[in-house]
């Protein structure tokens, strides 16, 4: 299973301030798109695409244009704050999303919402901000899989070892790209360093 760790200057300053505790939400929310906007960029660096023409004010010019549809798929909630990069970037692109919530207690996630639209022939792109324990990331593979889903990828901003492999048992085929690799999981299962609860510091309700 491909791990990328992004080494982009960009990213890792920005991920600087995601990690801070004193970033209010609003320059939280600046930052994270920074980061999956980056992300996203090297997560597409090879889509298939197909060459052609266009007419420019001046003349006929080679072009070439991504041919394969991508679905954004965040998981609900946190993975709704880091889709706007995904759709404004590629031109091509569907949305499912997935509800998956953790039990505080036991770590595990259950899924409560799902709402898929065809994947076939098309390239699921997952969106989940933190790879903890890879249970809710590896069961809304396991989702996208049954849904006809080929080739899927995830991007996270921060991942865990324990995360990373857990997906490298169940879901070995899926390629990973991440702004960093943590240390661990402490025991309330929460990435350390981390950046905090994602969702809490992205819509103001910690």
């Amino acid at each position: 299973m491909p791990l990328k760790v992004s080494r982009h200057p960009l990213v890792a300053d920005s991920l600087a301030g995601l990690r801070d505790r004193a970033t209010e939400p609003e320059e939280f929310r600046a930052l994270a798109r920074k980061v999956i906007t980056l992300l996203i960029y090297e997560a597409t660096a090879d889509l298939p695409v197909r060459t052609g023409t266009v007419q420019t004010p001046l003349k006929e010019s080679a072009a070439t244009f991504v041919e394969s549809e991508v679905v954004a798929i965040p998981v609900l909630r946190a993975g709704l704050g880091i889709l706007g990069p995904a759709l404004e970037l590629l031109p091509r692109v569907s949305v499912g999303y997935i509800g998956l919530e953790r039990d505080e207690e036991t770590a595990v996630a259950r899924i409560y919402y799902q709402k898929l639209p065809r994947l076939t022939g098309k390239i699921p792109l997952l969106l989940d901000p933190m790879l903890a324990t890879g249970g809710s990331a590896a069961q809304a593979l396991d989702l996208i899989k049954e849904a006809g889903g080929r080739d899927p990828r995830m991007i996270c901003i921060v991942a865990a070892p324990e995360g990373v492999k857990e997906l490298e048992a169940r879901h070995p085929e899926v390629q990973i790209f991440t702004a960093a690799l943590d240390e661990g999981l402490n025991d309330k299962a929460f990435i350390v360093p981390g950046l905090g609860d994602f969702g809490d510091r992205l819509f103001g309700t910690g």
